[in-house]
């Protein structure tokens, strides 16, 4: 493997690891209480566009243009606010586990995206791969599922889950370009921004109402891992991938999420390690491996040109 595509996988898997412990956390954050989906949203932007400034205070300096600076909000719309805001209102209305069999449709969107909108080809090994890490996500979701789960979740916490998982396969297909011109904190730092200011108007009224004395030390340190890690250190290992990696590939390490939940309720002895988990762990491994074997457009062109 090449070096530039090591940094940018080993980027995507502490990133994705990282986001998959966030799902239990900003769960546990709502359930406690004390403070709502639309305050924890806020405090995600604002703290992460905090954070991005002032990283971006010890790093070299680089000039955005108004042009990319319009191109940014636009990215900073549909791969942040889009994507963060309904995917926590979401996560209150549903459960875990229809949230994280959502996020197995975001590899194959992303792969239908990036067709459209770098001209990637769909081959043979590309599908291949997706369908199997979908396979061995699905697989692990509902192996891990109790028999008295609650089924009742509503309709309206899924779709707003899918929303969120449409708009970031479009951002990783439709901005790559625009992502790879900048360093992860000179992107990010006006992406956070522009989110932060676009929530103002939907989390304001939340933010103001909740009683900050009341809430537990606990959720405080859970909010910190949301904003701190799962915000902040994630959004700055994803652009690194996306410089050297394709979009479906960045969009398979979505499986790592529910392998992530698996390995913490083993962790707390919550859950046994079994057959089916093992099954669908190595699919899950084995539809990534799969889709980084299939080749790129410039690729295929290349072979083409040298065949001529």
């Amino acid at each position: 493997m090449e070096d530039k595509n090591f940094k940018g996988h080993a980027a995507l898997l502490v990133a994705y690891l990282i986001f998959g412990l966030n799902t239990p956390v900003s769960k546990a954050v709502l359930m406690q209480g004390g403070t709502s989906a639309l305050a924890l949203t806020f405090y995600r932007f604002a703290g992460a566009t905090a954070l991005f400034w002032i990283a971006s205070l010890f790093t070299a300096k680089e000039r955005v243009g108004l042009r990319d600076l319009r191109q940014l909000f636009l990215a900073s719309l549909i791969g942040i606010f889009v994507n963060q805001l309904p995917f926590i209102i979401g996560l209150s209305l549903t459960s875990p586990i229809n949230a994280s069999v959502i996020t197995t449709s975001s590899p194959i969107l992303t792969m239908l995206l990036a067709a459209f909108f770098l001209k990637e080809p769909i081959t043979w090994k590309k599908v291949v791969g997706v369908l199997t890490g979908a396979a061995g996500a699905l697989l692990l979701i509902f192996g891990s599922m109790s028999v008295d789960h609650d089924r009742s979740a509503g309709i309206t916490g899924d779709l707003l889950c899918m929303l969120s998982c449409a708009s970031f396969s479009v951002y990783l297909a439709a901005f790559k370009r625009l992502i790879i011109r900048y360093s992860p904190v000179t992107s990010m730092k006006w992406m956070f921004l522009f989110a932060t200011l676009c929530s103002l108007p939907f989390c304001r009224r939340d933010v103001m109402a909740v009683d900050y004395a009341a809430i537990p030390a606990d959720v405080y340190l859970q909010i910190a891992y949301v904003v701190g890690m799962a915000t902040f250190v994630s959004y700055l290992l994803v652009p690194v991938g996306q410089k050297r990696l394709r979009p479906t590939i960045i969009s398979m390490y979505n499986y790592l999420q529910p392998l992530v939940s698996s390995l913490i309720a083993l962790a707390l002895g919550m859950d046994t390690f079994g057959w089916t988990k093992g099954m669908a762990s190595l699919l899950v491994f084995l539809g990534v491996y799969i889709v980084t074997q299939s080749k790129s457009r410039a690729q295929m062109e290349s072979e083409k040109r040298r065949r001529h």
